[in-house]
């Protein structure tokens, strides 16, 4: 072969490459942007008359906007058709905001019908924080829960930008007023004042540990580094009741309710309105062999991570 057609060869072949390479970024920011406008709308599903559990699934990255379960939870509250929570837990934290209002709607919620919580591969910071109200938790040998703390993450753009020669002046009424904008230098004064906003954000965790799980103060603190720990560690440190699945927390929610092995409805607490147009199985299917198996859940949670502001109580993957 002629060196002329091997070199044009060579280049098609590096031609095609980049075809592809830029066709699945194309296909990535089209997945990335549609998934980002098209989340799908969960409503309050009518609450039936016949006595029944509601069912909630907690799943993926918790964000801070959950007025809709919240809602939904104190309608089922003061539901006379609504006798007990079946909590289906499997994520790993998000939000503090979000995990301390989902907190508090279980938590009243619990005051006054019983609440069981069951964990699936997790049920780690803020989703554990808010799992603590339930009177019963039940995990899997293998789930990874706890990780009780809290992360604030504050880059530091100001050595950057200085490289390419961008000079940032800020303005400000006081001296930590742009303590935490990235582009501002980070002062040792400025890093105590947002050490001093996780250690209180902390604090409040600890305490609805300790209300929640019964436990003393000084042995959370003493399991409160941020570590997770497995559903049979949690369960020999009092961070949970039981080893088992959905069916063991539906027997015990069952037995607390005194209604045996009969028939009992457990009906969801929210209803999907609007699909996800990725869940359709050949679209999820067609993304999911581009781009890999748990394509979309990845995404999903890399979206509703980055959307979040300030303080996260999450178990970082």
């Amino acid at each position: 072969m002629s060196l002329e057609a091997e070199t044009l060869l060579r280049s098609m072949a590096d031609s095609k490459r980049l075809l592809l390479w830029r066709g699945a970024a194309v296909l990535f920011f089209l997945a990335a942007l549609i998934i980002a406008v098209g989340k799908s709308h969960s409503t309050v599903s009518s609450l039936d008359a016949r006595p029944h559990i509601a069912r909630l699934v907690i799943h993926g990255v918790i964000g801070n906007d959950v007025s809709q379960i919240t809602t939904a939870l104190r309608k089922a509250q003061k539901s006379s058709s609504v006798t007990g929570l079946l909590l289906v837990v499997d994520s790993p934290g998000g939000g503090v905001t979000g995990g301390e209002r989902l907190h508090d709607s279980i938590e009243k919620f619990a005051q006054v019908k019983p609440v069981v919580v069951t964990m699936g591969d997790m049920g780690a910071s803020a989703a554990y924080m808010l799992s603590v109200p339930a009177q019963h938790i039940v995990a899997l040998p293998s789930t990874l829960t706890g990780s009780i703390g809290v992360i604030l993450q504050r880059p530091d753009l100001s050595p950057l930008l200085g490289r390419v020669g961008i000079d940032v002046a800020a303005i400000t009424s006081g001296a930590m007023k742009d303590q935490t904008d990235p582009t501002s230098h980070l002062t040792p004064e400025g890093r105590t004042m947002l050490q001093g906003l996780v250690n209180d954000l902390f604090d409040q965790f600890v305490a609805m540990v300790v209300k929640g799980r019964h436990i003393p103060e000084d042995k959370v603190r003493s399991l409160a580094d941020g570590r997770a720990y497995t559903g049979r560690q949690a369960l020999s440190l009092g961070l949970i009741d039981e080893l088992g699945d959905e069916d063991t927390a539906r027997q015990w929610l069952r037995q607390r309710l005194k209604i045996g092995d009969a028939q009992y409805p457990v009906m969801p607490l929210l209803s999907v309105s609007k699909r996800h147009w990725y869940d359709f199985p050949r679209k999820r299917a067609m993304l999911e062999g581009v781009f890999g198996s748990g394509f979309t859940e990845m995404l999903e949670g890399r979206l509703t991570l980055s959307s979040l502001d300030g303080a996260v109580a999450i178990l970082q993957p």
